[in-house]
């Protein structure tokens, strides 16, 4: 096992996936695909993986196939010491050439932002699917470790699937995703629970985002935030005031991008149906459904089913800066660019801010703890799957959202719906949130899709709960208050580690 350089953050299973993978001790090469969305470190993963294995490591560019050959031969040249110049004529050489530095040991031999080859050079695909064929001598004679990497997540997915030349060519393929809401606040080293939910609300789990983009300027306290992000997001001499803008036209094949930021923002607005979406783009249905695919395959929208109507689902974006932008940057953009008062209008648009940003992302923060945090046996059981939903009051004529339904396997391998729960990031809960979601529990089971006996009522407030609702959870094991400090228990907030 290679040790982890001591300047990486996190990233075990990634580390341990790609050292595993250079070091696999097969006689012949192999090939590994890593992708993810753009400043996640994919490329300071790689790097400090050459940097340990003594890898080849090649960053394409955006140019002409000529340009990148000539690119590629100079750095050939260079890591094998030539005092001639190389000079590639085409890929099937240059590909040669590179299974041929691992002829007498195993080393990761890297290409990475791998789509900017592609666009100029489309066959390259089918020149490595050739160059690794299974009974081919140069790659036999080669233990290289080849790796393809590449941010252009609807490129990078269709690499291996379907009939793709590279399907069933590679041994690795590992996506490298942000950070989640606690390893995001410790990256950050914000020990403030509800300093870090508004933070992790506009930047998420994107590391590049501390450390290139805003140059390690973290909000000094939680007086501190509002000045933080008008000298950072709002800030138009600042990296990150564009960045949402370019994570979509970064993406290639997307032709109105006009048309993909209305889509986004519709979902920022609430709108997260797929008719809800195209009544606020002023288009049919049918005619978002490109749209919202593309989306999904660029990993910046997310399709979740819904937890009770199996015929309905709700779309999220991903990132959270664009959720940021959509809501409160691109509505008035100009004055921001301007720097129009800017104070002025961002303290005009708290509103905007805790009702479209921070409410959502609370509830999905919740959603996550329930998945991966929550302590054992604190829901009743296992947590397997955990979605929102809607659930139909007929009597009433009305629908209740449910923010959180955490499900689990019963004894005999079906799903049991452990706990039901509601999130409130600036509300006081009561007993009124109680009896809301003890009526859900009561039309869940009047349908009898589930067995809601042992179902436990969850409450999640970023502002804390009243006298009544806590006597209530007191005399009662079905009910469960989480606060901030249990999202952020103060043990994993202890700062950020290098």
């Amino acid at each position: 096992m290679i040790a982890k350089p001591m300047d990486m953050f996190d990233r075990d299973r990634e580390w341990e996936a790609l050292t595993h993978f250079a070091t696999t001790a097969q006689p012949n090469a192999t090939l590994g695909v890593v992708s993810g969305r753009r400043r996640q470190g994919k490329t300071f993963l790689l790097e400090a993986l050459c940097a340990e294995t003594g890898g080849f490591f090649f960053s394409a560019e955006e140019s002409t196939e000529a340009e990148s050959l000539r690119h590629l031969s100079a750095v050939y040249g260079a890591f094998i010491g030539s005092a001639a110049p190389i000079s590639f004529t085409d890929w099937r050489q240059a590909i040669d050439a590179l299974l041929a530095l691992a002829g007498d040991r195993e080393i990761p031999v890297i290409i990475d932002e791998f789509p900017y080859l592609v666009r100029s050079s489309p066959s390259l695909p089918s020149v490595l699917q050739a160059a690794l064929s299974p009974r081919r001598a140069e790659r036999l004679a080669s233990r290289a470790r080849m790796l393809l990497c590449g941010s252009a997540m609807s490129f990078m997915g269709a690499l291996l699937s379907g009939s793709a030349p590279l399907r069933g060519r590679a041994g690795l393929e590992l996506v490298v995703h942000t950070l989640d809401y606690r390893l995001a606040a410790e990256f950050w080293g914000i020990t403030d629970p509800a300093l870090a939910v508004k933070v992790n609300a506009i930047v998420g789990g994107t590391p590049a985002y501390r450390r290139e983009f805003v140059a390690d300027d973290v909000p000094a306290s939680p007086t501190d935030f509002d000045q933080w992000v008008l000298r950072t997001v709002l800030n138009p001499a600042s990296p990150l005031f564009r960045e949402a803008r370019y994570l979509l036209s970064e993406e290639p094949g997307l032709r109105d991008i006009g048309l993909y930021h209305s889509v986004l923002a519709a979902v920022a607005s609430g709108k997260c149906t797929s008719g809800g979406i195209a009544t606020y783009v002023g288009r049919k249905t049918s005619d978002i459904t490109h749209p919202l695919s593309v989306l999904q395959d660029s990993g910046l929208l997310r399709r979740d089913a819904d937890a009770f109507r199996a015929n309905r689902s709700v779309y999220r974006i991903a990132e959270p800066l664009i959720t940021f932008y959509e809501a409160i940057m691109r509505p008035d953009w100009r004055a921001w660019e301007h720097g129009r008062d800017s104070a002025g209008r961002w303290q005009e648009l708290q509103h905007r801010f805790h009702g479209n940003v921070i409410g959502p992302h609370f509830e999905e923060i919740c959603r996550t703890w329930a998945l991966d945090y929550a302590p054992p046996g604190s829901l009743g059981g296992r947590v397997s799957r955990v979605a929102s939903g809607v659930v139909n009051d007929a009597e009433r004529r009305t629908t209740h959202e449910v923010d959180l339904a955490a499900f689990g396997t019963s004894n005999d391998g079906g799903e049991t719906l452990l706990a039901i729960g509601e999130a409130k990031w600036n509300d006081i809960m009561g007993l009124g949130h109680l009896d809301r979601l003890r009526r859900i529990r009561m039309l869940l089971a009047n349908t009898r899709r589930f067995d809601t006996s042992e179902t436990r009522l969850v409450c999640f407030s970023g502002a804390g709960f009243n006298e009544a609702l806590q006597a209530e959870a007191a005399a009662n094991d079905d009910i469960v208050l989480v606060k901030l400090n249990d999202l952020y228990p103060p043990a994993d907030l202890q700062g950020f580690r290098s």
